[in-house]
């Protein structure tokens, strides 16, 4: 499946089919994290139940600490 993340074209693996499934593949930490699909903001709730499509459009923010 190809997707758009963060403005580059990824050929993600066939299984992925919802957003958590993107957030275990691109290993992203439970929390500080949040995941944009098409422009809207996918609660972490709902992850599971949102399905993603070919050429979907993901923006993936991670916070990150320091000083």
């Amino acid at each position: 499946m190809r997707l758009h993340i963060n403005g580059k074209v990824r050929e993600a693996p066939d299984y992925l089919t919802t957003v958590a499934d993107v957030a275990i593949w691109l290993e992203l930490p439970v929390f500080g994290s949040a995941i944009e699909l098409n422009g809207e903001v996918i609660r972490r709730a709902d992850h599971p139940a949102t399905l993603l499509k070919m050429e979907d459009r993901l923006e993936v923010v991670r916070l990150v600490g320091g000083g």
